[in-house]
């Protein structure tokens, strides 16, 4: 009688919990992807980021270089297995995908073209939700998902060769996701929410009802504001080489909502790397980061509009972030070039809650020259301990080759985990393009974008169909549907895999949002940010 009882209230006391929660749907999904609050506070239904795709089953351990490194990440022939398994419905062959058992929504879908020179692809998938027999939706998986088909631009559209949407796909119970012919290259993320979270799974019915907030949400997304409300703290000056300028914050709890900065002229790419953007709140310093990896400018100038930064053409550069602190807060400027540089700063800062979900804003850097491209490995982005949300990163690259450079896959490991939740496919199919290298044309996006590839950036269109990757390229990626939250660790490598043997330079900016004790493997590098890797000889004249 005594057990009954007991579980009697425990029944109760989860149904109490679920129905306090709000329940997920389209239309939550949607409003959470444009609410920048949101991301600084740990997620209240708490998920993990999970992602299945095409890598190679070889790669098992990192210990076994061979396979870990292995680069066919792709199905091609008979004897290529990288999916889940077949299966026959009614004689039809199906190659299963994705098959996640449980509460999730699909946050993130990448699907390339089969042809670098010829758009789309010949394979169709079926999407389905929950068990059902019957495919909530299915089509062709490039123009499902670029902006063509289904799902409506930006959040489709087809970036460079690719398919790649952000339109959340919620479920209750499981998803499935199968094609009709052995599978190319494919991504699908996914958040794997906590048992008896309440979701509303997606219907076509639900689609169609949520089509004027899609509709709204769209354009914010393309059309992205810097707050006006707040209390406005700037400076103008000249800042001496080795010198730097800070504004104080006001006191209080409160957040930063957004950052304007202008140099007085962009002349010397080098100015971006050698100007340090710091940030300090609470008496503890969250930011060192070169203001090209901060705003995702890169080396130079390399004008680019995204949801959360935006550098456009005359220099102005605006980041929108939200930055929460509960006492104190302080801008800094450091100038570690050898001349002297005109600075112009305005933050604007707005009220903010604080509660035991809210978490500061942090972003880091990391440089290396000479990065050897054999033998193969891993390079770092950032190792985190403690909790928090990964947000995005930029990554800046000098390739002395016009081969390509970027077949290396992101290896993301949360929590301790024994295999990484994320194994990716190359480089730019985690920033969300194809074909690397020949997709060296300037993109943007709100969420991910190609600010410069080569001699190429929003300022100098490419106009040709050369293939040439040698010299700086920037790559940018930010979270929001896809962030990713850790509870205890998180750990983010980038295979360095050039097929070439040379040696390289990587430069990344990284993002995050973290408890005041959550602690990195970052820390600033004055000496670094100095050591720019050089053009190569010749350039751009690089044939080999």
């Amino acid at each position: 009688m005594k057990t009954n009882f007991l579980v009697c209230c425990f029944v109760i006391c989860l149904s109490a919990l679920v129905s306090a929660q709000e329940k997920i749907t389209i239309e939550s999904l949607l409003n959470e992807m444009v609410d920048r609050d949101a991301i600084a506070r740990f997620p209240k239904n708490n998920f993990r980021l999970k992602q299945a795709s095409s890598y190679n089953r070889a790669s098992v351990k990192p210990e076994d270089s061979v396979g870990w490194f292995t680069n066919h990440d792709y199905n091609k022939g008979e004897e290529d297995h990288h999916f889940i398994r077949t299966e026959e419905t009614n004689g039809e062959k199906e190659w299963v995908l994705m098959d996640h058992v449980g509460p999730g929504a699909i946050v993130r879908v990448w699907s390339p073209w089969l042809n670098q020179l010829e758009p789309g692809s010949d394979i169709d998938i079926r999407v389905y939700l929950d068990g059902n027999p019957k495919p909530v939706f299915e089509g062709n998986m490039i123009s499902l998902f670029d902006g063509t088909g289904i799902f409506p631009y930006p959040f489709a559209h087809p970036s460079l060769r690719s398919g790649v949407s952000f339109f959340p796909i919620p479920y209750a119970k499981g998803c499935k996701i199968t094609s009709l012919k052995q599978p190319f290259f494919f991504q699908y993320t996914y958040r794997e929410y906590d048992e008896g979270t309440p979701i509303k799974t997606f219907t076509m019915e639900d689609f169609n009802k949520a089509k004027p907030l899609t509709e709204k949400i769209g354009k914010e997304l393309l059309n992205p504001q810097n707050t006006k409300d707040g209390e406005i703290v700037s400076m103008k000056m000249k800042l001496r080489s080795n010198k730097e300028a800070s504004v104080e914050l006001p006191n209080g709890t409160a957040a930063v909502r957004s950052i304007v900065l202008k140099l007085g002229d962009y002349k010397d790419p080098a100015i971006t790397r050698s100007v340090v953007l710091k940030m300090e709140f609470d008496g503890q310093e969250t930011v060192w980061t070169p203001i090209g990896d901060f705003f995702g400018t890169g080396i130079g100038l390399n004008p680019v509009k995204g949801w959360y930064q935006t550098v456009e053409d005359d220099g102005t550069m605006s980041c929108r972030w939200v930055m929460p602190y509960q006492k104190s807060g302080k801008i800094t400027v450091l100038n570690l070039g050898k001349k002297s540089v005109d600075v112009q700063l305005e933050a604007t800062i707005g009220d903010w809650t604080w509660n035991s979900e809210s978490m500061y804003f942090n972003a880091a850097w990391r440089g290396q020259y000479p990065v050897p491209t054999r033998p193969f490995s891993d390079w770092n982005y950032v190792t985190l301990k403690g909790r928090g949300v990964y947000v995005g990163d930029a990554l800046t690259i000098m390739n002395p080759v016009a081969r390509w450079w970027g077949e290396g896959d992101e290896k993301i490991w949360v929590d301790g985990e024994d295999f990484p939740s994320i194994f990716g496919t190359g480089t730019e199919d985690y920033y969300a393009y194809s074909w690397g290298g020949r997709s060296t044309e300037f993109y943007e996006h709100p969420f991910h974008a190609q600010p410069r590839s080569y001699v190429y950036n929003k300022l100098n269109p490419k106009i040709t169909n050369e293939k040439n990757t040698s010299g700086y390229s920037t790559e940018t990626r930010n979270r929001a549907l896809d962030g990713m939250p850790f509870e205890s660790s998180l750990q983010l490598d980038m295979e360095v895999w050039s097929g070439t043997d040379c040696d390289m330079g990587y430069g990344v900016g990284v993002y995050w949002y973290g408890d005041a004790n959550t602690t990195s493997n970052r820390t600033p590098d004055p000496k670094g940010v100095l050591e720019l890797p050089p053009l190569p000889k010749g350039f751009p004249n690089i044939k080999k």
